[in-house]
């Protein structure tokens, strides 16, 4: 059979039934392995970069692998971004890229190109990948894309790179004489550095201090999404009863509607949740790899008065910037089950005094935008609105900027919903691409969410949305100005505001022009109206939400902070009064 027909049905017996691409000359073979099947579908984006944002999503979803494939030169280069992104965050994607033939390929002659579009794509995303491969022997192609997938879904999880030159693609071979990687001495290596799981000594310590606990919180990371661990993350509160704050990445891992749910913490995390962290006794830590994003500049002052227990599939991950008390290597699967195992015949604390504590945490300080009523949008106000009027089993998918803090703090996830973020990479022009993988995967509406600065960076995609008439609800939160960084330059460079602020195209002319129905929304009187419509409408639909330039992203954890002491600042007095544990003093906090 030809290599290429071989690479296609390789991908489908992994479960993939979209591949993300624009085409090029250098992968034309395989896109045409896809031409006549009815198993797997070519989705053509308007760039590379989109096409690996889609699998992205479409891999978060599935619970196992996104696929896209770029042409070599420019089109593989121009996935680096993606890929990136799921690096960081831990998704498992194939990349796919077209070469040269072989016998134009420079290897390591001190030529800086020979083909057209030669590009050394595999150094390039080496440091990004968990492997990147340029095959260059036909009988290894099995051993190679066994090896990537296998890599990409196992240990922690992230994404391959093969890269198939032309003339490989077009070799016929005998895939009865391919060799495997599940039969060779590497695998066998490989396979037994998995599997870490808590020992019985661990999970006894484990137990006793939850025991102990007065004022216990469960943080919740990416990692409990990446493990496919929910479940087992929900049967765990069930079990105890303690009380869950998650960092951006797992917003999701647990319906907000449940009553132990308290809410984000981190620099844009609600006021409520920083505080309670800070006042917890007993801290366990899924499947996060607590960032700055989540423990601000002051690390030291991080849950200084609680036990710390880390799970964390990544060795690397533990005890490197937060010390704790109780590092375990182990995916959070593995480890809850064996966890909720013990936990059987345990009797589950009443903990009156400390959920009072965070309800009375939570009426105090509502995250809001504005501290009074005004006449322009509130977008807090807003998310809270909009998550109120979408169904079970939605996806929400978040650009990056101001309005992905907002949509975190404020958009209540009821059962079954998922909300994508790009979390380590921070790519605006991350949420209109990966909805289209997200809406593939997901038989509900896709829920975009983005700012006028981040929907141009991939706007091009509208028309891929079309083209497939896909059930997504572009909402963008106009304000003219790249709202993030403004609000930076508004707090540390007196207000200078160089490159942040401009005036946004018309954006609903744009939509239309790609036959989406558009809408305006003014004011909040005429949010509710305007959202019921655009939900009833089938297919896509773009909304533009007006928001005042200056509106800012309340509270926020400036440097220098404990994540519980955030701008705008309470009165030393107040901040004192909250705190159950030692204040970190005013003068001990540096300038």
């Amino acid at each position: 059979m030809k290599l290429s027909d071989y690479v296609i049905d390789f991908i489908a017996e992994e479960g993939v039934s979209h591949v993300f691409e624009f085409i090029g000359g250098a992968i034309a073979h395989l896109l045409d392995s896809v031409y006549l099947r009815d198993d797997i579908n070519c989705i053509s984006v308007r760039h590379e970069q989109a096409g690996a944002f889609a699998a992205e999503a479409y891999a978060r979803l599935n619970g196992k692998l996104g696929v896209a494939m770029a042409t070599s030169g420019p089109g593989a280069l121009n996935l680096v971004t993606g890929i990136g992104s799921c690096y960081f965050d831990s998704v498992p994607c194939l990349f796919i890229t077209g070469q040269v033939n072989t016998y134009e390929y420079k290897f390591d002659r001190p030529v800086r190109q020979i083909g057209f579009q030669e590009t050394d794509i595999v150094s390039v995303v080496k440091s990004l990948t968990k492997y990147a491969e340029l095959v260059t022997d036909s009988s290894t192609i099995r051993y190679h894309l066994e090896k990537a997938v296998f890599l990409a879904q196992n240990g922690r999880p992230g994404p391959v790179l093969i890269d198939i030159p032309m003339n490989l693609q077009r070799e016929s071979i005998n895939p009865e004489n391919l060799l495997s990687f599940y039969d060779s001495e590497e695998y066998k290596e490989l396979q037994s550095e998995l599997n870490k799981i808590a020992s019985d000594k661990e999970l006894n310590d484990i137990l006793q201090l939850i025991r102990n606990s007065e004022r216990p919180v469960i943080l919740a990371g990416g990692g409990v999404r990446t493990a496919n661990a929910a479940d087992e993350l929900q049967q765990l509160v069930k079990l105890t009863g303690i009380p869950v704050v998650t960092s951006l990445m797992g917003l999701d891992v647990i319906p907000h509607t449940n009553d132990e749910f308290i809410g984000l913490i981190g620099s844009y995390g609600n006021r409520y949740s920083n505080i309670a962290l800070a006042n917890s006794d007993l801290i366990l830590i899924l499947g996060s790899r607590l960032d700055s994003r989540q423990t601000g500049t002051r690390p030291d002052t991080f849950g200084r008065a609680a036990k710390k227990i880390h799970v964390d599939a990544d060795f690397n991950e533990l005890n490197a910037k937060i010390k704790v008390d109780i590092a375990i290597q182990s995916d959070v699967k593995s480890f809850l089950s064996k966890l909720n195992e013990n936990l059987k015949e345990y009797q589950k604390p009443d903990y009156v005094k400390w959920n009072e504590t965070i309800k009375n945490l939570k009426d105090k300080f509502p995250t809001r935008c504005y501290d009074s009523p005004q006449e322009h949008i509130d977008p807090n106000l807003f998310m809270e609105l909009l998550s109120s009027m979408s169904c079970e089993g939605d996806v929400i998918c978040l650009d990056v900027g101001q309005h992905q803090m907002w949509a975190s703090q404020s958009f209540k996830i009821k059962e079954k919903q998922r909300l994508l973020n790009s979390g380590g990479m921070g790519a605006m022009g991350f949420a209109l691409p990966a909805a289209i993988g997200a809406s593939l995967v997901n038989e509900n509406t896709v829920i975009v969410i983005a700012g006028d600065g981040g929907i141009q960076v991939n706007i091009q995609e509208f028309d891929t949305i079309a083209k497939h008439n896909l059930p997504i609800k572009i909402f963008v939160m106009d304000n003219n100005c790249l709202g993030m960084v403004r609000q930076f330059q508004d707090l540390y460079f007196d207000g200078r505001k160089q490159s942040t602020v401009y005036s946004s195209p018309n954006l609903l002319k744009i939509a239309q022009a790609y036959n989406i129905p558009a809408f305006h929304i003014a004011t909040m009187d005429e949010a509710k109206s305007r959202i019921d419509e655009a939900f009833k409408i089938e297919g896509p639909v773009f909304i533009s939400v007006a928001l005042e330039q200056n509106t800012t992203v309340n509270p926020k954890l400036v440097v220098n902070r404990p994540i519980e002491d955030m701008s705008p600042h309470l009165e030393r007095h107040e901040l004192r009064g909250l705190m159950l544990i030692d204040l970190v003093e005013e003068m001990e906090v540096p300038k």
